[in-house]
């Protein structure tokens, strides 16, 4: 190598006698030790494979017939349409809400009645929206701001219930809690403390914002189910699961690398959408709003 350099010292490096000597030097063990430890390299033994997050995603194997219903956001008319279009046109699926039924629209007191009197005939999830507004129940005085800035002024409203002045304090803010509450009903309160967040059917797993995909199934974290996880649609699953999820607005549904996506913004002026999955097939369906 010195005599190599020594001998270009007054003469410029072609640039196929540059490649040449880079290719010499990257067979040697340093280098190729070197480049294995910085993920650059394969030692000989290793299959010649791509990464498992380049390749191909396995096939999705749902063991039941599921019709998974993105973000209502108290849109109720659409959210009539597409239960009774699902009547028409799937009625051997599962429906399963992935949470987020109220705020943001004009209607989310009839949206979770309606939710409510189908609870033996569907899945419904706890979305970001609803735990919002149990924690204003929990802690009015604490919690009624963020609520309020993401929906929650539109999810009082519907039950004619008017908000705090911006001055209120504790008492007033408990008072409000209080008429929430009693509109609510303790029967709905109680159905909505007990929302799951998440359902499995075979390799499909549903949530309302994704998955950590560092963690197994079992380990999931609720934080992660129902708010997101920073990497979620950055690095795929190396378990083979499947998540079905809503809570971030897609401009069109869509369904590859492991990922089903059917929030397309029914409050925005999109769309409401459900994904009908049989087996490996997926079809979406889209109500106007």
């Amino acid at each position: 190598d010195r005599a190599f350099l020594r001998k270009k010292t007054a003469d410029r490096f072609s640039p196929e006698e540059v490649f040449s000597r880079v290719s010499q030097l990257r067979k040697g063990p340093m280098i190729k030790n070197l480049l294995r430890s910085l993920g650059l390299g394969r030692s000989a033994t290793e299959p010649k494979t791509r990464d498992a997050q380049q390749s191909e995603f396995p096939a999705l194997r749902s063991d039941e017939v599921l019709a998974i219903l993105g973000d209502v956001h108290g849109m109720v008319r659409p959210f009539e349409r597409m239960l009774a279009r699902l009547e028409r046109e799937a009625p051997d699926a599962k429906v399963v809400c992935v949470g987020d039924l109220i705020d943001r629209g004009d209607e989310s007191a009839q949206v979770l009645r309606m939710a409510y009197a189908a609870r033996h005939d569907m899945v419904v999830l706890m979305g970001n929206h609803e735990e919002m507004m149990l924690r204003f129940l929990e802690n009015p005085a604490k919690d009624a701001q963020r609520w309020f800035r993401n929906g929650g002024l539109q999810a009082l409203a519907s039950f004619a219930i008017a908000p705090p002045r911006s001055s209120a304090g504790p008492q007033e803010h408990e008072q409000v809690r209080d008429r929430l509450r009693a509109a609510l009903t303790p029967e709905i309160e109680a159905w909505l403390r007990q929302l799951p967040r998440c359902y499995q059917s075979g390799n499909l797993l549903v949530t309302h914002a994704g998955a950590d995909p560092w963690l197994p199934v079992a380990l999931q974290p609720a934080q992660a189910l129902t708010w997101g996880h920073p990497d979620f649609t950055r690095r795929r699953r190396t378990d083979g699961m499947w998540v079905a999820y809503g809570h971030v607005i897609v401009p069109e549904p869509l369904c590859e690398n492991g990922m089903i996506a059917v929030d397309t913004g029914a409050f925005a002026g999109g769309a409401l959408t459900a994904s009908v999955v049989r087996g490996g097939s997926v079809v979406f369906l889209s109500e106007a709003c």
